[in-house]
């Protein structure tokens, strides 16, 4: 069985161990971008994490591949320093399950503008069997005649993209949710009131003020918009996009109950019904079966409870999962 892809995401620091946990996140201060892919390595469905991740020390980007039946990692690791120059351009080999599969990226002239993904002029390939499986970036001849490999005849499927972001009221991100359609821009706000913006909440009828809201906005447009969030600080609704019912779930009790740094969740997935037939889950079949999972419900653990996961059965539809982490 493979690993789920929907865990919570990794955290890098300057060594080579994993933070595999929101406390990592908090420490370092990393805003943390992870998109799973799912496709054909070495003869087996298997599952390729991209991580960008940048805070005010570290710049870098890992790129893991699942090895045999879900249970070890392949990771290639390039931290992006001023003075590594050689180092943002290159290649690493694993082998896996007895087979050669090689990463090659080129990062020397990508841009960022800012961000913690470059936005163009770099790529980063995976390869195993003399096919390209997966390759980002924009500059794909470039990435072609480095690897000399042919393009893969079935395309990987966009499983999830995690991110980690740090703001201090709003929090904007762009994704697409599917490879093929447009980027849509997502912005998040919660106001709250000035006695929650300064320490939290014990007692939930100890409101001051206004009542705190939260508004989800996508390419400018209010979608979704939450009054008395005191009382609604976890929820969901489903909204439409292109004709594409999209399931959105928050939970920002933290930022309402909590003291110190805390992050909220939010999680937006296409919903496996669509009032029209070019929606995002008609998509083509997945390269390989999976224990991916698509039916959403909400989990609750501890005396809080969180968003935790959206399972189901038999799908590739893609979730976006939106860690905000509110910087006072």
């Amino acid at each position: 069985m493979m690993r789920d892809p929907i865990g919570i995401p990794s955290c890098f620091s300057s060594g080579e161990k994993a933070m595999d946990d929101s406390a990592a996140v908090a420490r370092s201060g990393q805003c943390v971008f992870m998109s799973v892919y799912r496709t054909k390595i070495a003869d087996q469905c298997r599952l390729i994490t991209v991580t960008w991740y940048k805070n005010l020390s570290v710049h870098g980007l890992s790129v893991s591949v699942e090895g045999p039946e879900g249970e070890s990692q392949y990771t290639c690791k390039v931290e992006l320093k001023p003075w590594y120059f050689w180092r943002k351009q290159g290649s690493k080999r694993f082998v896996v399950d007895g087979k050669p599969v090689d990463i090659f990226w080129d990062l020397k002239a990508a841009k960022f503008k800012g961000e913690t993904e470059p936005i163009s002029e770099y790529y980063v390939a995976v390869v195993s069997g003399e096919e390209v499986v997966l390759l980002l970036g924009d500059l794909k001849k470039d990435a072609f005649r480095k690897t000399r490999c042919r393009p893969a005849l079935i395309d990987p499927t966009l499983v999830s993209r995690k991110e980690h972001v740090f703001g201090m009221k709003k929090f904007l991100t762009r994704v697409k949710f599917h490879e093929k359609g447009r980027l849509h821009e997502i912005s998040t706000e919660c106001k709250l009131s000035s006695a929650q913006s300064s320490r939290s909440i014990n007692d939930s009828n100890s409101v001051d003020g206004d009542d705190p809201e939260m508004e989800i906005r996508i390419d400018g447009h209010l979608v979704i918009h939450v009054s008395h969030l005191q009382w609604k600080f976890r929820g969901n609704e489903t909204i439409h996009l292109n004709n594409v019912k999209i399931e959105v779930y928050w939970d920002v009790h933290d930022w309402l109950f909590s003291s110190g740094l805390r992050h909220v969740l939010f999680i937006l997935k296409p919903s496996l019904l669509s009032s029209s037939s070019s929606s995002v889950s008609s998509t083509s079949s997945p390269p390989c079966s999976s224990s991916l999972t698509s039916a959403p419900f909400l989990s609750k653990t501890g005396s809080s409870g969180s968003v935790e996961g959206i399972h189901g059965s038999g799908s590739s539809n893609f979730s976006l999962f939106l860690y905000a982490w509110k910087v006072e």
